[in-house]
C-alpha cells in the first residue's frame, strides 16, 4: 500500500468532489427528460431553480467517487485499483448515463482489471479523446495541489485506465491543474492552458485565455465548444473559463455554464468541482445541496 503523500489535501478534494456532484446533478435538469430545450433555455436564463425534490448525478459522480476511494485507501493512483474501483462502480449501476465506450471496456475489467493496458488504446481506435477522464479528476488535482508537478502525473495516470489517446489525458490534465490552482488561489485560463500537453485541448484553452469576461456565456460555448461533441476539447475550455470567469461564486459558475447547453452535467460538473475545490458549497442555496443526492 501507498503511503499518504505528505501534501495532501483531503479537505480540498472533498469539497471539489461535492461541488462536482453538485454541477453533475444540477446541469442534469437541463436535458429534454426533464425540460424541452426552449423551456430550459428560459428558466436558465431567469434563474429559476429546477422544482424536481431529487437531483440525481451520473457517471461523472460516479467515476469520481472510483478515483476519491483509491485515493482514500492508498494516498496516490494505483492504476490496477482503480481499474477495479471504476468496474465495480460501473457494475453496481451501469445506467448512470455512461458512455459508449465504457460500456464496452467496464464490463471487462470487473474479471481482469489489468486488462485495461490493452484494452483502452484499443477503444476507437487509439484510445478515448472524450472527456470522461476530464468530468471526474477535479477532486485528485484538489488533493495534490500543494505540488503541481504531482498533479500532472497523478492525472494521467488516473486517465490511462480508460482514456489512452493524448488529448484525453490532457482533459484530464487541464482539469486537475485548474482545481489545483483553484486551491492555490492562482486560478487563470492561461495558466491552465501553459500546464496542458502540446494539442487541440490546449489550443482551446489558449483561445479561452484570450476571450473576455464580458463575452456571454452562450457565445463563449460556441466559440469553445460547450462539450455536445463529448471531446476533451469540445469541453474543456468552456468549462474552465465559466470556473476562472466565477471563481469566487459557484452558484453563478453554474448558471454560466448552463447557459452553455450541450453536455451540460459534464460541463457543470467540471467547472463545480474547480470553484468547490476552494470555495465548497456552502455557499449555494440551500435547497440545492438538500436535494442533490448523497455521496455515498
Amino acid at each position: 500500500m501507498t503511503a499518504p503523500h505528505p501534501g495532501a489535501d483531503r479537505a480540498a478534494a472533498r469539497r471539489s468532489l461535492e461541488g462536482l456532484a453538485l454541477g453533475d446533478a444540477f446541469g442534469e435538469r437541463w436535458f429534454p427528460l426533464f425540460r424541452e430545450r426552449q423551456r430550459a433555455y428560459a428558466e436558465i436564463r431567469a434563474r429559476i431553480t429546477p422544482p424536481e425534490l431529487e437531483w440525481h448525478w451520473t457517471d461523472d459522480t460516479a467515476m469520481a467517487l472510483a478515483i476519491q476511494r483509491v485515493l482514500d485507501e492508498r494516498g496516490a493512483i494505483d492504476q490496477d485499483r482503480l481499474a477495479l474501483c471504476f468496474a465495480l462502480t460501473y457494475d453496481a449501476d451501469p445506467a448512470r448515463g455512461y458512455g459508449h465506450g465504457m460500456h464496452m471496456l467496464l464490463p471487462a475489467l470487473l474479471a481482469e482489471p489489468e486488462s485495461w493496458r490493452t484494452l483502452a488504446p484499443g477503444l476507437f481506435e487509439g484510445g478515448s479523446l472524450g472527456n470522461g477522464a476530464a468530468m471526474r479528476v477535479a477532486p485528485l488535482g484538489a488533493w495534490f495541489a500543494a505540488d503541481l508537478d504531482r498533479v500532472t502525473e497523478q492525472a494521467v495516470l488516473s486517465a490511462e485506465v480508460t482514456h489512452a489517446h493524448p488529448q484525453g489525458i490532457a482533459g484530464a490534465v487541464a482539469i486537475a491543474v485548474a482545481a489545483a490552482l483553484s486551491v492555490r488561489s492562482e486560478l487563470s485560463v492561461a495558466a491552465v492552458a501553459e500546464a496542458t500537453p502540446v494539442g487541440p485541448v490546449r489550443d482551446g484553452l489558449a483561445r479561452a485565455a484570450e476571450l473576455p469576461f464580458t463575452t456571454e456565456p452562450w457565445k463563449a460555448a460556441d466559440l469553445l465548444g460547450n462539450g455536445q461533441r463529448i471531446r476533451a476539447d469540445d469541453t474543456v475550455p468552456f468549462a474552465v473559463w465559466t470556473a476562472a470567469r466565477h471563481r469566487d461564486d459557484l452558484a453563478a459558475a453554474l448558471w454560466s455554464t448552463a447557459e452553455g447547453f450541450g453536455d451540460v452535467d459534464t460541463t457543470c460538473a467540471i467547472t463545480a468541482g474547480i470553484v468547490a475545490a476552494r470555495t465548497g458549497t456552502g455557499s449555494v442555496p440551500t435547497e440545492w445541496r438538500q436535494r442533490r443526492e448523497a455521496l455515498t
